[in-house]
């Protein structure tokens, strides 16, 4: 099976980054499925299928941790830290061990994954990430993974965080979900569910709701109730669980105290957390996957269900991103790669590891073509389908990815096994096969590799829309993080109508 391997699911870190990625220069875009017309998000015109009975199609369950690092479960090798529900995941199906989040930081990912397309094609998808201030959403016309899935008859469920428009005529309902419980926003405070406003952001559908309990807890058991109805409905399903975990702030069950604290703050409490705090937050994050895997087998359905995790960038403060160097709002590696998972036990095989290079966007064609269905023609994903390389149909293929970073003039590119990057006035070539650390600069080494890709780089962000003064792009100084101690101060957040700049 070209790029899967049948090797212990079980393997380090550093042996899944040592996996060569594949030389030569790939394209990204996919093409189409054969079929009739795509769904409209309101499931007014039908997605073309493949002819299977609406029974025959898998249902998905798609995982999204918030700020995972690449090493953060045990399966890519964290030593302290069991997570035996992600590794079920791991051990039934696909580790990927190139995989890597469209962005640096949250909610510019989850643009790539609802739309299948590169984040910066739409404005929203140039807010790094959306902050409170931010009033706009995915345009209302633009397809979606849930939207598509539901015009080829699925039922779709959003179960925790959205974080791509705050207001409601932005919200989940209005852009592909059946159903919704959870938080619009960044993130929330684990007990009082407040976010970085102070504002309460819980929701049932478009009605805000009030609810006790640690919302990693809430968000399971919510999970396991729309698994249940999904399956009694006899419908093939979506269901998107997009935890919170273990993005801060920085509290286990134990740490109500901790809320009270901080309350009234925006969340971030510098001061806070440590790395037992931190392993205990995805410990409960994993326990909560379990409930949903064994709900899975107790309806019968789990041979006929995707099962998904990932993570929506790399992580943060307390993550471990070996064997990279960098993290969250920075387009090093570490920032970057994030773990990856896919079980299918109909189709997929188990215990496999993929080397095959894949990026947040792969997931809407390759789900939309288990299901039977296709893109929207007038938007082409920027992705591709990864199913044929996973089932050993086609070879793994090479890969071209791009990324921009607004918060110190950050740009980068890979090219098989070539990483281009440029942060403020200082540009750089590695191989970062040989090299995940990103230590040995190569650009006056291989100067016709560093212009080539350089020029590839150009040519690419002139096909998007331009960096916007006004989007907010976040980034760490030295004062908040002692790593971070050459680090400048980031650029200012900018006002919103009617306030005066901070």
């Amino acid at each position: 099976m070209a790029g899967v391997t049948r090797r212990r699911v079980l393997g380090s870190a550093a042996a899944g980054a040592a996996a060569s990625a594949l030389a030569g220069r790939g394209e990204t875009r996919a093409a189409s499925l054969d079929g009739g017309s795509a769904a409209s998000l309101d499931g007014g015109s039908a997605a073309s299928l493949d002819g299977r009975p609406a029974a025959g199609r898998p249902n998905i369950v798609f995982i999204m941790a918030d700020d995972l690092g690449y090493a953060d479960v045990a399966c890519y090798g964290r030593p302290d830290l069991a997570t035996p529900h992600v590794d079920r995941i791991a051990a039934r199906g696909v580790r990927f061990t190139q995989a890597y989040a469209n962005s640096a930081v949250c909610s510019a990912t989850r643009t790539a994954l609802i739309t299948g397309r590169y984040q910066y094609r739409l404005p929203i998808g140039l807010e790094e990430p959306v902050s409170t201030r931010f009033t706009g959403g995915l345009p209302a016309d633009h397809p979606t993974l849930p939207g598509l899935l539901r015009g080829a008859g699925y039922r779709t469920t959003l179960i925790g965080k959205w974080h791509l428009g705050s207001v409601v005529e932005h919200g989940p309902l209005q852009r592909g979900y059946d159903r919704f419980w959870g938080f619009r926003g960044g993130t929330i405070d684990y007990f009082s569910h407040r976010g970085t406003d102070g504002r309460p952001d819980l929701w049932d559908g478009d009605v805000r709701v009030d609810e006790v309990g640690y919302a990693t807890h809430l968000i399971g058991r919510r999970a396991v109730e729309a698994v249940g109805q999904a399956a009694a409905s006899g419908r093939p399903f979506l269901l998107s669980l997009h935890f919170n975990a273990p993005h801060w702030p920085w509290e286990t069950p134990d740490d109500e105290p901790e809320s009270r604290r901080i309350a009234g703050s925006n969340l971030r409490h510098f001061d806070g957390g440590t790395q037992a705090t931190y392993r205990r937050i995805v410990a409960e994050m994993d326990a909560q996957i379990g409930r949903v895997l064994d709900a899975l087998e107790a309806h019968g359905i789990a041979q006929d269900t995707i099962v998904v995790f990932t993570s929506d960038n790399g992580g943060e403060r307390f993550s471990d991103t070996w064997p990279f160097t960098g993290r969250k709002t920075e387009l090093l590696e570490g920032g970057l790669r994030i773990p990856a998972l896919v079980s299918w036990p109909r189709r997929l095989p188990a215990g496999a590891v993929s080397d095959q290079p894949m990026i947040s966007m792969d997931w809407l064609p390759t789900l939309l073509a288990a299901a039977g269905a296709r893109p929207d023609p007038a938007y082409p994903s920027d992705g591709i389908d990864l199913l044929p390389i996973l089932t050993g149909e086609a070879p793994a293929r090479p890969r071209t990815f791009f990324w921009r970073y607004r918060a110190n003039g950050q740009a980068a590119m890979r090219d098989g096994d070539l990483k281009y990057l440029r942060i403020r006035d200082n540009t750089f070539l590695f191989d970062v096969a040989a090299d995940p650390l990103e230590r040995a600069n190569l650009r006056a080494r291989r100067p016709a590799d560093f212009a080539r890709l350089e020029a590839a780089w150009r040519d690419w962000s002139a096909t998007m829309l331009p960096e916007r003064p006004e989007s907010f792009t976040e980034s760490y100084t030295g004062a908040q993080l002692a790593d971070h101690y050459g680090a400048q101060v980031p650029l200012p957040r900018p006002a919103a109508a009617g306030e005066a700049p901070p």
